[in-house]
Parts: C-alpha cells; structure tokens; sequence
C-alpha cells in the first residue's frame, strides 16, 4: 500500500509516455505504470496526468503547474526541461533555475514531489553529444531536490537502460519495457514494495540488438529525427500543439479518456 491517495504527473512525452502504447493506440508510460502500483489496495486513489509531447519548461511551468497546484494532491512528478537545454545554444544554467522555482512552489504548498535526471547518454551515437549537457542539468536537479526536500529517480545511474532495447528507434523515447522499468524504479524511490525487480538483467541480446548495429544508421537517424526536432523547437513548434493532456481531471484509474493524442513523434 502507497501511502498516497492522489497523483498528478507533469512534464513532457516522457511522462506522457510515448512509444509505451495500450492496444487501442494511446500511450500508457511509466507514469500511468505508476500510477496503477500506487492504487493498489487505495480504491479512493485517483491520478491526472497533464503532460504532452513537446513541451518546454516555461509551457510546463505556466500551464500545467497551476493546475496540479490547484488540485493539491498528495504526489505530483516533475519531469522538465530536457527539450530546453538539448536546442543548440541552450542556457543550462538559466534552465535549472527555472525549474527550481517550480519545485519550491509546490514544496512550499506541502506537496511531495519526484524527478527525474536524465539518462546517460555515452553509449548512444550523436546523442552523447549532449552527455555533458545532460550531466550538468542533472548536477543542478541533485541541488534542487536537496535544498527544497524533493525525492529522485536518478534515470543515470540505471544501468539496465544503457540497453539498446530500453530505447525506442528515435533514441529519444523508452520503449514499453524502459518504461516499466523506471516505473519500478519510481516506486522503490517513493518506498513503494512492488515485488519485482527494475534491475533484472536483460535477456542476451542477439546481433541486432547493440549500439554498434544503430550507429550504422546514424545519418538516416538524424535526417528522420534529430534536424526535424531541432527545426520544430528553433520555431517555436512541437508535435504538442493542438493536443490536450491524456487525462486532465484528477479520477480513478478505471476512468481513461478516450484516445486522442495517437500520433507519434520525435518530439519530447
């Protein structure tokens, strides 16, 4: 039993939970993964998630945290940012301010938070480009949640995603299995027993199944996925517009919206 009767979950398609898809075509994710631990054994639990593909920190901060602060329930994860400090150019340092704002917010509203640091991106072609931005990002989320009480899932320092097989084919999204895994991993940081293990060895991986087969197909990666990505957000565009949170009301997990944010994208 969690401990928590209510969960609002914010963010970008990380949360949202691209690329981990229930069989009528709308994302599942480690939140919604979550979620379903954290119910169990509550029948008054209820969850929202607000998160949408795309979204940079200032859309998460002015439009989703108002509302999880206005719901006040007893859980909100916070995952944010990544789309920022990856643009060309980006201020990391200016970024993690941003965001530190938004977690004493609702520190200071009595609410427990969660976040993420991003994973380790060294074994991952073109993508580790990023990697120190990455680690100094996630230098700053340490130092936010030390000084303002918020609790980590440190995506770094899990080794079983350094597997191609957690990774979707835009190296920019878990797969099902990744996903189930950091929700494992999030309920262990919550102090939540699950009975299974988020650390589990991967199967032996066959041929196909390795980063060197994937650098391979670098330039295809990066004309399909990357530049686009780049294009979008240096417009001020995402994959996002025009859709709306998959479950925008906190209520019980039996309750699930009808499927509208079907399309798949690059986006984060």
């Amino acid at each position: 039993m969690s401990g928590f009767d209510s969960y609002v979950a914010i963010g970008d398609s990380f949360t949202e939970g691209l690329h981990d898809p229930w069989p009528d075509g709308s994302f599942r994710g480690w939140a919604d993964r979550l979620a379903e631990i954290l119910a169990a054994g509550r029948p008054g639990f209820r969850y929202a998630n607000l998160a949408l593909r795309g979204k940079l920190l200032a859309e998460i901060m002015s439009e989703q945290l108002p509302v999880a602060l206005g719901i006040k329930p007893d859980l909100v994860s916070v995952c944010a940012g990544g789309n920022d400090i990856i643009v060309p150019g980006a201020d990391v340092d200016a970024v993690a301010a941003a965001f530190e704002e938004g977690i004493a917010t609702l520190r200071a509203a009595g609410i427990e938070v969660v976040i993420f640091t991003g994973p380790d991106t060294k074994q991952m072609s073109v993508m580790s480009m990023l990697r120190g931005k990455v680690g100094i990002y996630n230098a700053h989320l340490w130092a936010i949640a030390e000084r303002h009480g918020a609790k980590v899932v440190d995506l770094w320092a899990m080794d079983v995603l350094h597997d191609v097989r957690a990774w979707s084919d835009d190296r920019l999204h878990f797969t099902a299995e990744g996903h189930r895994r950091i929700a494992l991993r999030t309920a262990e940081v919550l102090g939540v027993p699950t009975g299974q293990n988020w650390r589990e060895p991967w199967p032996a991986a066959s041929e196909q199944a390795t980063w060197l087969t994937l650098r391979r197909s670098d330039l295809e990666w990066t004309r399909t996925h990357l530049l686009p990505w780049i294009r979008r957000h240096l417009r001020g565009q995402s994959m996002g517009d025009g859709l709306a949170p998959k479950r925008p009301r906190l209520a019980p997990l039996t309750e699930r919206a009808a499927p509208s944010n079907l399309v798949e994208s690059a986006d984060g």
